[in-house]
């Protein structure tokens, strides 16, 4: 969902049949996002950020609200922290530059689609520095966190860093059923409602600097 004709045009060479993709709907601003999804049930939504009307974080948050089923992949050229910050916490499950290359991208829209969580790695490595400069939005200690185990925190703290569960595993040298069962718990745990969700409560909580 993207309001410039020529990256909608840009998009649909990038995502086309040959390689796995198909554009069931387009949309010139977030007005008609939700409409499309539910005409169209797509398995997953790349929206812009900045769009007339209704902008990508509003619309994003009214799809999440009415359609939670159906991930958002934000796309934007801004790497700023407001628009970061709005897209994950109105529900999008990953954030990627316009400037990446056509197969990161491709890899992104997969991962989203399949219920991953997608960080472009630019962006990452500056949400992390600005998380370390800024007060953490929950207090130190916070309850919430002593219903983790450790390795649960360490699986809460690469999801945060946008790892999928595979590297994961190979991170902490466990199987990848292993970790599904550990995010399965988490999300129970800390009543999260997907990646996206875990993210955000990583950062609030500071859980993504956490090295230790």
């Amino acid at each position: 969902m993207d309001d410039q004709d020529l990256v909608r045009a840009g998009l649909r060479g990038i995502l086309r049949e040959r390689f796995g993709f198909q554009i069931v709907a387009e949309c010139e601003d977030g007005t008609g996002v939700l409409a499309a999804v539910r005409a169209c049930a797509p398995d997953v939504v790349v929206m812009d950020v900045r769009m007339p009307v209704l902008g990508g974080i509003a619309a994003t948050a009214q799809l999440r609200a009415a359609e939670p089923g159906t991930p958002v992949l934000a796309l934007t050229t801004f790497n700023d922290d407001e628009a970061l910050a709005g897209m994950l916490r109105a529900g999008a499950a990953g954030f990627v530059l316009k400037h990446v290359a056509a197969e990161e991208l491709q890899r992104a829209v997969r991962v989203v689609a399949q219920g991953g969580a997608w960080l472009d790695p630019a962006v990452t490595a500056h949400v992390l520095e600005v998380y370390r400069d800024a007060p953490a939005r929950v207090p130190e200690g916070s309850a919430e966190l002593d219903r983790l185990t450790g390795r649960e925190r360490d699986v809460l703290r690469l999801i945060a860093r946008g790892h999928t569960n595979a590297e994961i595993a190979a991170d902490l040298g466990v199987g990848e059923g292993t970790v599904k069962t550990h995010v399965n718990h988490i999300f129970t745990k800390l009543n999260l409602r997907d990646r996206a969700a875990a993210i955000i409560f990583a950062f609030d909580h500071r859980l993504a600097d956490d090295r230790t």
